[in-house]
């Protein structure tokens, strides 16, 4: 694709991507600040945007699926345990494991915090069209898909 020496360059798609995540994870801000949990960041969706609600998570699990590093996960897991969000038991096939569990306050976060991202897809939805938004989704989707094969 030839570029018009004239006109600026597009943004490159990854920066446009980057912009939605932000907007998105600013909204989210504000509205699970108002849901009841100010204290909640950005930096720690890495834990609550992988965990297995139910079960709970390993924290190698967590750093892998989040694509961050043990040490980097860790921290959030150690703030969100210190705020009351999560808990860290033994595993029950092997005592030297720990799992991360949701305690009852970190369960309603991730559960509040799933809901307000469905809210906000829906209102892109609304103004863009569902079909924008699918075809925006399925092609996040094969992108990452595509990517993580080649690692």
């Amino acid at each position: 694709m030839a570029l018009d020496p004239i006109s600026p360059p597009p943004r490159p798609l990854p920066a446009l991507l980057t912009g939605v995540k932000l907007a998105a994870i600013e909204k989210l801000r504000g509205r699970i600040a108002e849901a009841g949990h100010p204290e909640i960041r950005e930096g720690h969706g890495c834990v609550f945007g992988f965990i297995d609600i139910e079960k709970g998570s390993r924290l190698t699990e967590l750093a892998a699926t989040a694509g961050f590093t043990k040490q980097a996960v860790g921290e959030a897991v150690t703030e969100l345990e210190r705020l009351g969000y999560l808990e860290r038991r033994a595993c029950a096939d092997d005592g030297r494991a720990k799992i991360i569990h949701l305690t009852e306050r970190g369960r309603e976060a991730a559960l509040t915090g799933r809901r307000i991202f469905a809210e906000i897809e829906a209102e892109w939805a609304e103004e863009l069209g569902p079909e924008v938004v699918a075809a925006m989704r399925s092609a996040a989707e094969r992108i990452v898909e595509l990517e993580s094969s080649e690692r």
